[in-house]
Order: structure tokens, then sequence, then C-alpha cells
């Protein structure tokens, strides 16, 4: 019986002994597998941005020029206005805007030039709106936003209008969509979309039809998901973000954009903090896949400039850290961690 009991505990004592060096190969075992599994996708550095580090910008692009201007840089809201030549790789700095220094505006363009409105003053939520004469480096002011002043809401265009909406007032998130006509300088409501409320969404573009995403509202990430056709003006549902339990696509403060036929949600806040995950949406098949993680800090408030053929992302805040980078998204490289 002695004996018996010494083999018992001996067969214990090596059990607490190699069962955790088992569990430790087993975890490395699991991690070299997942190293091996990586994502399609490269990000190459361009041009660190010449001004300040900020987040919260207001971005738009034409042709191969993208246009940024506002934010906040931690301390100060901030009216400086630049533009990034894709082609060159350079920054140059513009007319100033010529509203209240402002964070979390919105723009759009139209037959080559640029508008932009609304944002956060640090006190007060702001419906002016102002245009961007590309040609003449110029602004000039146009018709307030019909709807409430708000911050956190989203702008895209057709070839001839400009189109506005969700968002926050300062009492309430906000769901209504609003069409500006140049023509009339005037602003029109359109009929709203099904989804949820909420604000710091954000949007791609493919063709004619716009996709729509993301935000936050009650302090929970939104999950639904819609595009808006510009030529009936109409929106239609397309599966949830969560519908699949293998995507975190769920987020708010992103950048959204497109190359080719297929469109990404890039960055933002996950619910957890800042991050650097990427999806890369199929409308074809309404699905999604994970592409390579964005190579600088993790981040939320950024912008992206991108023309149908060419991506970039940059700025943004990481914490308390406003970053100046900027890069480049090839979707169909491989991933190289020395460009």
């Amino acid at each position: 019986m002695s004996n018996q009991i010494d083999l018992t505990r001996l067969n214990k004592n090596l059990l607490k002994i190699f069962l955790p060096l088992f569990m430790a190969m087993s975890f490395i075992s699991c991690s070299s597998d997942d190293e091996d599994d990586e994502n399609i996708g490269n990000w190459v550095d361009r041009s660190i941005f010449d001004g300040t580090p900020r987040s919260g910008a207001f971005a738009f692009t034409i042709g191969n020029l993208g246009y940024m201007g506002t934010g906040f840089d931690g301390d100060d809201r901030l009216t400086d206005v630049w533009v990034y030549d894709m082609e060159g790789n350079f920054w140059s700095q513009l007319a100033s805007f010529p509203g209240v220094p402002r964070s979390s505006a919105v723009a759009f363009t139209i037959e080559g030039n640029g508008y932009v409105g609304l944002g956060y003053d640090g006190d007060d939520e702001l419906g002016d709106f102002y245009r961007y004469n590309v040609n003449s480096n110029t602004w000039d002011s146009i018709t307030p936003f019909s709807g409430s002043a708000r911050r956190g809401a989203v702008g895209f265009n057709s070839e001839t209008h400009g189109y506005v909406g969700s968002g926050f007032d300062g009492d309430n998130d906000k769901k209504d969509f609003w069409k500006f006509d140049p023509g009339t300088d005037s602003w029109t409501e359109i009929v709203g979309f099904g989804g949820n409320k909420r604000r710091d969404a954000t949007t791609f573009t493919i063709g004619n039809k716009v996709y729509f995403g993301t935000g936050i509202s009650n302090g929970l990430n939104q999950e639904d998901f819609w595009v808006f056709d510009m030529d009936s003006e109409q929106w239609s549902s397309l599966l949830d973000l969560d519908d699949d339990d293998d995507n975190f696509i769920l987020r708010n403060n992103a950048v959204g954009f497109s190359i080719g036929d297929k469109g990404y949600f890039a960055t933002g806040d996950a619910g957890f903090g800042a991050s650097v995950d990427v999806w890369e949406y199929n409308p074809s098949t309404d699905l999604w896949e994970e592409k390579t993680e964005y190579e600088g800090a993790t981040r939320q408030g950024a912008v992206a400039f991108y023309n149908g053929t060419r991506a970039f992302l940059a700025l943004g805040r990481s914490g308390t850290l406003y970053l100046d980078d900027n890069r480049e998204f090839f979707p169909d490289q491989e991933e190289d961690e020395d460009d």
C-alpha cells in the first residue's frame, strides 16, 4: 500500500511539472500557426504630414489630390487646410478655413469643388457651411445646413449633389439625411434610412452606391449596414456587420475608402480602445474579409484620401498621442514591413 501511495504521489508531481510545459508548447505551436496565417495587404510609408498632428479633421479627394483641414491637436481646434499630392508625394498648405476653429466637421465634393461644414468648436455644435474653390484657393459661405447643428456626421456626394446625415446635435444622436443642391444653394431632407441613430459613422463609395455603417449610439457600436443608391436615392439594408462571429468590424471614429470594386473600414474605436485592423467588403457577396493591419500606431479620428484606384490613411489620435504619419494601402500585395 505504501508503494502504491508513493507512486500515486509521484505521478501527481510529474503531472504538475509536465502539464504546464505541454500547455506552453501547445500555445507556442498554435501561435506559430496563427503567425503563418497572415492576411493579405501591404501598407507603404508616404510623406509625413507637414503640419500639426491632429484628429477629427475633414477630408475630401479630387483627382489625385487629397484635401484635409481643421481638427483638434489635443490643445486647440484648428482652421489650417492642406493638400496632399498622391503623385508627387508631398503636402502643401492652402487658404485657411474661414469659419470658427472646429473638429468633427463633414465634407463632400461637387463638380471639382469642396464643401465643408458642421462640427464642434469645443462648446457648441455647428451648422455653418462653406465651399472651397480649388482653382482660386478661396472659400465662400453657402446656405447653412437645414438640419440641426451637429458634429460627427457623414458626408458623401453624387456628381451633382452633396448628402449629409447622422451625427450628434448636442442632445440627441441623429439618423436624418439631407441633400444639397449647388444650383439653388439649398438643402432638402430626403427619405432617411431604416437603421439606428448614430454619430461617428463612416462611408465608402463604389460607383453610384454609398455604403454606410459603424458609428456609436447609447454607448454601443452599431451593427447595421446600409447601401444608398444615388440614382434612386433609396436605402437598402445589407448583412449586419456582426453577422459572422469571426468578424470584429463594429467600431466608431473609423475611416472608410474604396479601391476598385472593394470597400474598406479601417482603424477606429472598436469598443476597447483605438485599433489598427482593416476589413475588406465585397459587394458581390455582401461579405467581409480581414486584411493586413495598419502598420502605424492604433488610432481613431484618422482621415482617408481615395480616388477609386489609390487610398491613403493618415493622422488621427492614439490615446493622448496625436499623429502625423501617412501610408498608402495595396490590398492585393503581401505585407512587407520594410517599405
